[in-house]
């Protein structure tokens, strides 16, 4: 057997899958969508194209490594000048670096075009939360079920009629609902749908929440004051004086975008203000 061959054969090919994986990782779902609505493609969950991805980055790597040093010679040669000195900063090196630094720092200063990949794939992310649907809090197929209906405000007596009614085994109030749902072949989301007739609903003007919700950066800001009373005008001149220019037809991510921070960051300012009132 030929190693060197094997070698570039390994590359190639391990190339052409960690391309594969870096397209479905780049579509797939945010974690808290694909795992609330059990995403999967090809049969494979997020999960495990993020396994395959690392495994088959780490081989291409080793690959890349053993590549290098059988083809040295020719390495070295691509950076000799015309005396045929070796020399790092070669008119090619220097092209190489240059587009290596205008994609680093125009992805790291959100510079277009360079940063409309990340902001198309946010996109298509986002198409997907709208298509799957938002979990009711972050990971909440992690919770057990006793836990879960305390959260979303459903009685647990209730829930275990309103799952038995429609013939969803369950063995254990500390059952996650990614356990109950996996063992009667249903998504957690259709299981929290089989016991939301009984969920209380939301009343307006409640307690502004502590932590970012699922979707928050999706919102109008307009929305939120109304689903917690919020006066628009007063929360809209208090984030003036946060020096944040917003309007209440404009999404929290474009409030952020344009106040130079992520939506995390302006739910801290937001929850300042919203609680000030």
């Amino acid at each position: 057997m030929n190693i060197r061959k094997i070698t570039s054969m390994t590359m190639l090919l391990s190339f052409i899958f960690c391309i594969l994986t870096s397209v479905i990782l780049y579509i797939v779902p945010q974690g808290r969508v694909a795992y609330w609505a059990d995403w999967h493609m090809w049969g494979l969950t997020k999960t495990d194209w993020g396994n395959l991805h690392i495994n088959l980055g780490f081989l291409f790597i080793f690959a890349g490594l053993l590549h290098l040093y059988y083809n040295w010679s020719v390495i070295t040669a691509y950076m000799k000048n015309r005396a045929r000195q070796v020399k790092v900063f070669t008119p090619s090196f220097n092209v190489a670096l240059l587009l290596c630094l205008v994609v680093g720092l125009g992805t790291f200063f959100k510079i277009p075009p360079v940063y409309s990949v990340i902001s198309f794939g946010d996109s298509i992310k986002d198409a997907a939360a709208e298509k799957y649907g938002e979990p009711p809090y972050g990971h909440a197929e992690l919770s057990s079920l006793k836990s879960f209906v305390k959260k979303v405000g459903i009685d647990l007596d209730e829930a275990k009629k309103l799952l038995s009614k429609a013939g969803v085994t369950i063995t254990g109030d500390q059952q996650t609902i990614a356990e109950i749902a996996e063992l009667n072949e249903m998504t957690p989301k259709e299981l929290h749908n089989t016991m939301k007739s009984a969920e209380k609903k939301a009343v307006s003007g409640a307690p502004f929440p502590a932590e970012p919700f699922p979707g928050f950066g999706r919102k109008i800001l307009a929305d939120i004051c109304n689903e917690f009373g919020l006066n628009i005008p007063k929360l809209l001149k208090g984030l003036a004086k946060e020096n944040i220019n917003a309007e209440a037809d404009q999404t929290i991510k474009v409030i952020a975008e344009s106040a130079g921070m992520d939506p995390h960051a302006f739910f801290e300012i937001l929850h300042r203000v919203a609680t000030a009132q």
